[in-house]
């Protein structure tokens, strides 16, 4: 019979204060300052609930000064941790899910360790933080309360006690990746990608509306102005009330409105009688100015692409990003990590649309750290040998 691991229920010094005023962010900054060594962080956001990304709690911990809960929504800029914390490394579990909102409150990283991304280097197929912690440190990490509203105030006990143990583990997990990153021989690749993971941005779509699910069913340009008119719309009525905009229409909701016939703001109210009069009055002037648009005001169907015109036609892409991707594929199960690690599919397919053959240069060029274009671009080259030129 199998032995479960134990389960961490409580930091080892206990749940620290939550830190909600400058007078207690400044001592935490003292204390910060005098040690040094790798600082576990962590961010618990609202997502689904509130409008956007930002924190609403930032969780440190660095050996020798303890634990910090800080109320990032209260105390707002979190800047002055920056000379506390120096050049020592950050150690983050998904560095691309917490960056940017511990950014937007002023935090800056010198250095930086992803305990996902080096879970994921190593080909382990479970790589999220309970699943790590269960095969570093052989404990279970409680997580019920990863999705909780935590715009909520007060935060319950159990709540700032889930926070704490989450920066707790970090540190000791970082340590055993390390070690066997290095191991097998992969130490330089988390090296490259960590450093890289410094100028990380979330990607910013140049026509957000489009990202709507069910859009693609859409089938003319006169539906697609009022999905955009109603996304608009819908953004900022959830930028007002600081509400995710599924909470104001899910998405579902709005192409069943850019399709309905509605003759006043009285038919929206009927159909989604949960939106308020004021509501329902903005969604039906979006639908309104939408349809007076001309045939050249109206977006096209198809985003606009910023890259260069393919020479190749669509099964003939479609051909080569399947060769490209099979190469890339046959090099990751060699080195026992997710193709998508080896190399993103965007650069793949970017390179099977160019008709380019200098493989390393296009790489390069697109973002690949060097040891990425070191490991692909043999097999990336001979497959491109063995396609039909443009």
């Amino acid at each position: 019979m199998t032995t479960e691991p134990p389960l961490l229920t409580a930091p080892a010094h206990g749940v620290p204060p939550l830190t909600d005023t400058p007078a207690g962010l400044a001592d935490a900054v003292t204390a910060l300052s005098a040690v040094t060594g790798p600082i576990a962080i962590d961010a618990e956001r609202a997502s689904g609930i509130r409008y956007g990304q930002r924190a609403f709690l930032v969780q440190l911990r660095r050996e020798g000064a303890g634990t910090f809960l800080l109320d990032s929504e209260v105390l707002g800029d979190l800047s002055p941790l920056n000379p506390a914390l120096g050049s020592d490394e950050w150690v983050i579990h998904s560095v691309t899910q917490d960056l940017p909102c511990l950014q937007e409150r002023g935090m800056v990283p010198a250095a930086l360790f992803d305990t996902e991304l080096a879970a994921r280097l190593l080909g382990w197929e479970k790589f999220g933080l309970a699943a790590v912690a269960e095969a570093t440190l052989g404990i279970r990490l409680a997580k019920e309360h990863s999705a909780a509203d935590w715009s909520t105030r007060p935060l319950p006990e159990e709540w700032l006690n889930y926070a704490a143990l989450d920066v707790e583990v970090l540190v000791p997990i970082r340590d055993i990746l390390a070690e066997e990153l290095r191991q097998a021989g992969k130490w330089e690749f988390a090296q490259q990608e960590f450093a890289h993971l410094l100028s990380f941005e979330p990607k910013v779509h140049a026509e957000p509306w489009r990202r709507t699910s069910g859009v693609a069913k859409l089938g003319s340009r006169a539906e697609l102005a009022k999905v955009r008119a109603l996304w608009e719309a819908r953004d900022a009525m959830a930028a007002e009330t600081d509400l995710a905009p599924s909470k104001v229409l899910r998405d579902r909701e709005l192409i069943d409105l850019a399709r309905a016939r509605v003759r006043s703001s009285d038919d929206i109210l009927d159909r989604w009688p949960r939106l308020s009069r004021t509501e329902s009055v903005r969604l039906f002037r979006a639908l309104r100015k939408a349809g007076q648009l001309t045939p050249e005001e109206l977006p096209p169907k198809r985003e606009r692409s910023s890259q260069p015109r393919s020479p190749f036609s669509h099964t003939e892409l479609k051909e080569r990003t399947a060769a490209l991707r099979t190469a890339v594929a046959e090099v990751a199960a060699a080195q026992t990590m997710p193709h998508e690690v080896l190399l993103q599919p965007a650069i793949v397919k970017s390179l099977a649309a160019s008709g380019r053959t200098d493989v390393e240069e296009f790489l390069t060029e697109r973002g690949a750290r060097p040891w990425q274009v070191e490991l692909t671009t043999p097999a990336l080259s001979a497959a491109l040998a063995a396609l039909p030129l443009p």
